[in-house]
């Protein structure tokens, strides 16, 4: 459980800090700390929150073939943006690839896990 946690976190810090190399628009402000914490509570909220939010929008998943959990994630990445001021989300293009990829990467490497 510990592991599959320290993934969760370290997966969720790797795709905010693709995303704030590569995407024009978003940020990681300070050192490897904010980066870290920014990444542990995406982590947490991919790992509780997520899930309800999908039981609550399943109409909404099974109309758009599941892709409504873009939008799921997209509210997840506004939401560290939100608590956090160290994150800058500047502009909706900017949260729309950074959710995208953060989707990615948690496609990829939580799903070996």
């Amino acid at each position: 459980m510990l592991g599959k946690l320290l993934t969760i976190v370290l997966s969720s810090s790797a795709a905010l800090y693709v995303s704030s190399r590569f995407v024009p628009g978003f940020s990681v402000w300070g050192d490897t700390l904010n980066l870290l914490t920014a990444g542990a509570v995406l982590g947490i909220l991919n790992s509780i929150v997520k899930p309800i939010l999908k039981v609550v929008s399943f109409p909404f998943m099974i109309l758009t073939l599941g892709l409504f959990v873009l939008v799921i994630n997209a509210i997840l990445v506004w939401a560290i943006g939100y608590l956090f001021d160290f994150v800058n989300i500047s502009n909706t293009m900017a949260l729309v690839w950074t959710t995208l990829i953060v989707s990615a990467v948690n496609l990829v490497i939580l799903h070996k896990v």
